[in-house]
């Protein structure tokens, strides 16, 4: 297989007219300020993606092709367009430092859909979806299934771990183009998503607040455990 491209939490390899993404056993935070070795992270991330890719499906394209076992996918190659969606049905993280009123878990009153421009330099600022246009990353109509996409995955996504009684806060989502047709892309793992389960992060946000990869990793068990038991049960 030919590298294409390495990321921090990923690699990219060409293989037959589709991509592998493999996930790595590390962890950053802070733009890739903080990193760390997680043994076992990538093999977790990977499979939570791919069931979780798989589940929301139904009501958005993705780029999934299959899981490749331990720690990498099947995708479809994909022109990614260079901004983060972020979905937001509580307040948390970024939101909190720009609007200062806000409490922390403060319930919204109807889910936030943000568009950030992908840039750790820049540390991905917030944009208006209009800029996104006006920047010639996609058209009107294109951002606004966009919207609607991001909308529709986070709200399936959070109904499903609400079977279980957790907080589902928010989720960033990224975009791209397969034959002209816009498809979810990149993962859906504890890495870009908040869930909150008897008070306990399931998800990254452990390793922002206390640096320890060993328990990130625990914690991302539990996550595919739980993901596990309520595919299983739905």
């Amino acid at each position: 297989m030919e590298l294409v491209y390495e990321g921090k939490a990923k690699r990219m390899y060409k293989s037959s007219g589709l991509y592998v993404m493999e996930f790595k056993d590390e962890v950053t935070a802070g733009d890739g300020a903080v990193r760390a070795t997680a043994p076992g992270k990538g093999a977790l991330a990977a499979e939570t993606s791919y069931l979780l890719f798989r589940y929301v499906s139904p009501a958005v394209q993705t780029h999934l092709v299959d899981f490749k076992p331990p720690n990498a996918l099947v995708v479809k190659p994909a022109e990614v367009l260079p901004v983060e969606v972020i979905v937001r049905f509580k307040a948390y993280g970024s939101i909190l430092k720009r609007m200062p009123r806000l409490r922390p878990l403060q319930p919204l009153i109807r889910p936030l859909v943000e568009f950030h421009y992908k840039d750790d330099a820049l540390h991905d600022p917030l944009i208006y979806p209009q800029e996104v246009a006006e920047a010639g990353i996609a058209s009107d109509a294109e951002v606004a299934e966009i919207e609607r996409a991001a909308l529709a995955a986070a709200m399936a996504l959070r109904d499903l771990y609400a079977r279980a009684d957790c907080d589902f806060v928010d989720v960033k989502l990224e975009f791209g183009k397969v034959g002209g047709r816009l498809v979810l892309v990149d993962e859906i793992s504890g890495d870009t998503f908040r869930l909150l389960c008897n008070g306990e992060h399931l998800d990254k946000e452990y390793f922002r607040k206390t640096r320890d990869a060993t328990g990130l990793v625990e914690r991302y068990k539990k996550l595919l455990e739980l993901t596990k038991s309520l595919l299983q049960n739905s």
